[in-house]
């Protein structure tokens, strides 16, 4: 029977270690698997992007230090990764990184989100290199549930060597007779393009590409030619060249000259005015002849006068048109009296010649010759018609003002803009914008309300300002509020009082973290804002923002200190039996009379100790009958044998035969021992007690979870076990 059950446990276990799953998770990653992805979990997370640095293209035997990492995903630090490349040496690992063959690479761990080692390139050769690349982030919930994975690829090709391309240098323009760079060059010198041309490989030059610019464009009729003629420039153009080297394989860059060159003129009279351009090239003092007369503009009086060279007298009229030559006053005689322009007073007037008193009308016919103010009297006032403002209305002569009203009807004689004054204010009705109130004269932004009932003079759109803080009521928003003016998100409270002035649902922010009291459930707290499950405490502060039920999570397993059953333990939460020993450790989690399973048969120690007591104390009852049967058994024989011999001795011949001891009456269990021949007292012992089995308390020396989410122990007794989700098996 013992046989039978030590196979049957030998057969669950091996089922159970069958059962197991594989431990090649979270604490260390899988190989050569980066092609088929991370199939073992279940990608219903927030989706991340696997990112990478491998080049596009490698040389031959070249190491490149290459970065794994991932963007989007979680904010749980749990991932890992695998690599896998089919030429090239994976080498160098970095921290949580471990390598297989070379040609794979891993993570050792799952508690970072980056990973790094160094990749040799191939011998060259070898042709492009193909990657397998997948990356993963776990939701931070010890299962393989809600988490997230991405795989890329990568296609690296080979760096083939390639012609090295020429170049060119020292690229410059001179002219014959000068082997350097030139500024300038004669308009009747050719142009000579000079440049050095060198080769990496040693290739020489094979039809270089030459470029002629005049003025900054390409000259097309002087392409790949190494000097421009002389009769192709003009004096005054800007000339400049290019050299794009060519080895008979590949262009180099585009070098330009390093001197522009101007195209210029002789001056044979060295008077900074080129020949072509100089009327006098031999006369130093003279350049221009702009009227075409034969003399320079600089000896010419008259240089844009072909008729005229000379000025006499200087008196700015040439001789050929100077009546008077020699006499700088004069110069012309226009009525012909022999008295010059200047000196008549009336040159085109042959009978007049003097105006003693200047004022225009000649001696001969002045009313007034010697009173340079007046010559006649029109209306006969006694004032001359000159002094006269009105010389034909007797009863005016003066307008001080010029506005042709005489001073004696102008109530402002002075000023030439005014004439009356209807108000009477002192400002004439015409600069008088209210000419029938005494009490306005200007309305500077013509709104109708005079400057001197108006708050906003040179503002139309204004005349009020009710509580004098300098914005008119029109503008303002709280007209009779001195401390405020605007009120941009129109909440009714202005913008200076508004901490969020653009916000119609918000005015306060009491504690000054930015976020309106409206809108704030903690508006007394900068360190809290959000309350999402109602319960009072700030998400910032609440383990679990989202379940009013709970706020602290002591021992960060994930659950809540309200509802942990262990609050302090980060290994237990839960106590389904209440008998004080959490599920995780409890080898009996629903039964709170048992927690351990020492020998892992499935019974509890309490009911195995107490199954042990019962079969010892069973088996001491047995042993007692046991005794009592054969001690009954003597006496019964010594009584049938006395009884015998008693009807014996008085003579009876009918002696009862003796009893049958076998008979069921006695109700004797037959067995070997009352077959047998019944044994003396000293050998009729009570048998001894077996005593019962002590459990040993097994302690949990560590405890981890893998990347499929089962949870495992490292017992003291160097034993594993898993939690198969009702019960700790024993692997």
């Amino acid at each position: 029977m013992k046989t039978v059950a030590r196979l049957l446990c030998v057969a669950l276990v091996a089922v159970m270690i069958a059962s197991v799953p594989s431990i090649d998770g979270k604490m260390n990653g899988i190989h050569n698997q980066a092609g088929q992805g991370c199939t073992c979990h279940y990608s219903t997370g927030t989706s991340i992007t696997a990112n990478h640095d491998f080049p596009t293209s490698y040389n031959a035997g070249q190491v490149y230090n290459i970065n794994i990492t991932h963007t989007g995903g979680t904010q749980a630090f749990v991932g890992g990764f695998n690599v896998v490349v089919d030429k090239g040496t994976i080498q160098n690992a970095g921290t949580g990184v471990k390598i297989q063959g070379g040609t794979s690479a891993t993570h050792t761990g799952s508690g970072q989100l980056g990973w790094a080692f160094d990749w040799q390139a191939p011998s060259s050769g070898s042709g492009t290199v193909s990657v397998d690349i997948a990356v993963l982030q776990g939701d931070g919930n010890n299962g393989n549930s809600g988490d997230s994975w991405d795989s890329a690829s990568a296609s690296i090709t080979e760096n083939v060597a390639q012609n090295a391309a020429p170049v060119a240098s020292n690229v410059f323009i001179s002219i014959s007779g000068q082997s350097g760079a030139v500024t300038e060059a004669y308009y009747d010198q050719a142009l000579n393009g000079n440049y050095d041309f060198a080769d990496a490989d040693g290739d020489s030059d094979a039809g270089s590409e030459i470029r002629w610019r005049k003025n900054g464009g390409v000259v097309f009729a002087h392409n790949n030619n190494m000097a421009v003629p002389s009769s192709a420039t003009s004096i005054g153009e800007t000339w400049t060249m290019s050299v794009t080297p060519n080895d008979g394989y590949d262009y180099g860059s585009v070098v330009t000259s390093t001197n522009t060159v101007e195209i210029v003129d002789y001056d044979a009279d060295n008077d900074g005015y080129g020949d072509q351009s100089d009327a006098f090239p031999n006369d130093p003092n003279e350049h221009a002849d702009s009227d075409s007369d034969g003399v320079g503009d600089n000896a010419d009086a008259f240089p844009n006068d072909p008729a005229e060279t000379l000025d006499s007298d200087n008196d700015g009229t040439g001789d050929n048109n100077d009546a008077f030559p020699n006499d700088p006053s004069e110069d012309t005689d226009s009525d012909t009296d022999g008295i010059g322009d200047n000196a008549d007073a009336f040159p085109n007037d042959a009978t007049e010649t003097m105006d003693s008193d200047s004022d225009g009308t000649g001696d001969n016919s002045d009313w007034a010759p010697n009173d340079a103010s007046e010559s006649a009297d029109s209306d006969d006032d006694g004032v001359g018609n000159n002094a006269d403002a009105f010389p034909y209305d007797a009863s005016e002569t003066l307008d001080s003002d010029n506005d042709n009203v005489g001073d004696n009807a102008d109530a402002f004689p002075n000023d030439p803009t005014e004439t009356m004054d209807s108000d009477s204010d002192g400002t004439g009705d015409n600069g008088d914008a209210f000419p029938n109130d005494p009490t306005e004269t200007v309305d500077s932004d013509s709104d109708g309300t005079g400057d001197n009932s108006d708050e906003f003079p040179n503002d139309a759109t204004e005349q009020t300002d009710n509580d004098s803080d300098g914005v008119g009521n029109n503008a303002d928003a709280f007209p009779d509020d001195s401390a405020e003016q605007a009120d941009n998100d129109s909440d009714g409270v202005g913008n200076n009082a508004d901490v969020f002035p653009d916000d119609a649902s918000e005015t306060l922010d009491s504690d000054n973290d930015n976020v309106g009291d409206n809108a704030d459930a903690f508006p007394n707290d900068s360190t809290e804002t959000m309350d999402s499950d109602n319960d009072s405490v700030g998400d910032n502060t609440d383990a679990f923002p989202n379940d009013a039920t709970e706020t602290v999570d002591t021992d960060d397993d994930g659950y809540g200190d309200n509802g942990d059953a262990f609050p302090n333990d980060v290994f237990e939460w839960l106590d389904s039996d209440n008998d004080s020993v959490g599920d995780n450790s409890d080898a009996f989690p629903n039964d709170a009379n048992e927690t351990l399973d020492s020998d892992g048969d499935g019974v509890g120690d309490n009911e195995q100790a107490e199954i042990e007591a019962q079969i010892a104390a069973d088996e001491d009852a047995a042993a007692a009958q046991q005794r009592t049967l054969i001690g009954g058994g003597i006496g019964l024989l010594v009584i049938a044998g006395a009884a015998v011999a008693f009807l014996r001795r008085r003579g009876g011949a009918d002696v009862p035969e003796p009893k049958d001891f076998t008979s069921p009456m006695l109700e004797i269990e037959p067995s070997p021992m009352a077959a047998a021949v019944i044994p003396s007292p000293a050998v009729a012992q009570p048998m001894a007690a077996v005593a019962p089995v002590q459990a040993v308390e097994l302690t949990v020396e560590n405890q981890w979870t893998d990347e499929q989410g089962h949870t495992w122990r490292l017992m003291s007794d160097g034993s594993n076990l898993w939690w198969n989700g009702s019960d700790w098996q024993k692997v």
